[in-house]
């Protein structure tokens, strides 16, 4: 579904990423793992068109990506879910998830099935619905980033450390949401620090250090490698 070929990105002389090989294939679970810096964030927004590549090709169903608007992009089936949630604080709930729904606007019956299906995964959205976003919790505001996101309709969704700054108990029940996601269809494509968490979830794992993956294999292979469980597993 997504096949990203020897694709770089730089800012200025700055090479970010290095010859990028990567794939994500239809309905698959697929965890990036790596330490602030490596280059997640930076992978993730050049497929989502916010950054350029330099080198190399980014292709998403055959089609080269390359050089499309970010607009674009999510209208193709690609959306990216971005870290620390970005999130409109003083709009309500019910109005940060339908702005996820804008490549579809023209679509009103279809925006109410995906609002009906988006209120189902997160029942707590229902009835948070008419607050202000900012006003809601760190793991229901991810829930707000997610449900957004969703009304996209992704045939890729990206999300970009969604486990960041919350309690375990809550990380647990969105890592069990985003396997049911994928469960139903949408491939993911997943940015975690979490390695434990995210590697129970996928079916394959790339290591990226410093711009360049280093390492890629199926969870039992990554789950079993001593360096990935030394250096993000604490094990």
């Amino acid at each position: 579904m997504l096949q990203l070929n020897k694709v770089d990105v730089c800012y200025g002389s700055f090479k970010a990423l290095s010859a990028v090989d990567m794939r994500v294939d239809e309905g698959e679970l697929v965890v990036l793992l790596g330490a602030n810096g490596a280059g997640k964030t930076t992978l993730f927004n050049a497929i989502s068109g916010l950054l350029k590549p330099t080198a190399g090709e980014i292709r998403f169903r055959d089609k080269v990506m390359n050089g499309l608007k970010p607009s674009a992009v999510v209208g193709g089936g690609i959306v990216h879910c971005p870290e620390g949630r970005k999130l409109f604080p003083q709009m309500s709930v019910m109005k940060n998830l339908v702005m996820g729904a804008y490549v579809h606007r023209r679509d009103k019956e279809g925006i109410r099935r995906t609002l009906k299906d988006v209120l189902a995964l997160f029942p707590i959205l229902e009835e948070k619905k008419n607050e202000p976003a900012g006003s809601l919790s760190g793991g229901q505001q991810q829930m707000v980033a997610i449900g957004r996101a969703l009304m996209s309709r992704p045939k890729l969704l990206m999300l970009d450390e969604p486990s960041l700054g919350l309690a375990p108990l809550v990380v647990k029940q969105m890592f069990e949401t985003i396997q049911k996601i994928n469960s139903l269809g949408t491939g993911v494509l997943l940015a975690e620090q979490n390695a434990f968490a995210a590697l129970k979830i996928a079916h394959r794992a790339y290591v990226i250090e410093n711009g360049k993956l280093v390492m890629e294999g199926d969870r039992e292979a990554m789950m079993g490698n001593e360096a990935v469980r030394k250096a993000y597993i604490g094990a």
